[in-house]
């Protein structure tokens, strides 16, 4: 009787080993959320995907983001799952980091120097998107869909 417990302790510690292998990113759950860059133009470096919460004041903001989660770009498309913490609202930010060295490169005025784009493909024209318009409803295994833009 004694080993029962035990075998279920190995049981809940394997799960999260299990999940990873899928190829998701993130902290494991039972919330996936399948991400498709499109328009990558290389399969130099790395595709990051920012996830955020359900709050205005975080989006974009240092340190604002749940985690990042970055897997090798595919040219054309790169298909990306990341672990949400449950279903609900969030919002992405993603960007081709190129060089990979884990950070959006700037110009000198502070613009990106990298392909960049965000949840439901809102619009940068006229500078950062609003937070109103990069939030979506995430279910398990739910699909988003980015299209990248280069500068």
């Amino acid at each position: 009787m004694r080993l029962f417990p035990f075998a279920l302790v190995l049981t809940a510690l394997a799960a999260p080993a299990a999940a990873q292998s899928e190829g998701c990113t993130g902290a494991p759950s039972d919330t996936r959320l399948y991400v498709n860059v499109s328009n990558v133009r290389n399969a130099n470096g790395l595709i990051a995907v920012t996830l955020y919460a359900d709050i205005r004041k975080k989006f974009l903001a240092k340190r604002g983001s749940l985690y990042v989660g970055r897997v090798p770009a595919v040219a054309g498309t790169t298909r990306v799952c990341i672990h949400l913490p449950a279903p609900g609202t969030y919002a992405l930010a993603v960007y081709h980091d190129q060089d990979a060295n884990r950070k959006l490169n700037r110009s000198g005025l502070g613009l990106p120097k990298e392909a960049y784009g965000f949840s439901n493909n809102a619009s940068t024209l006229f500078g950062l998107p609003s937070f109103g318009s990069v939030r979506f409803v995430a279910r398990n295994n739910g699909e988003a869909g980015v299209r990248l833009k280069y500068p």
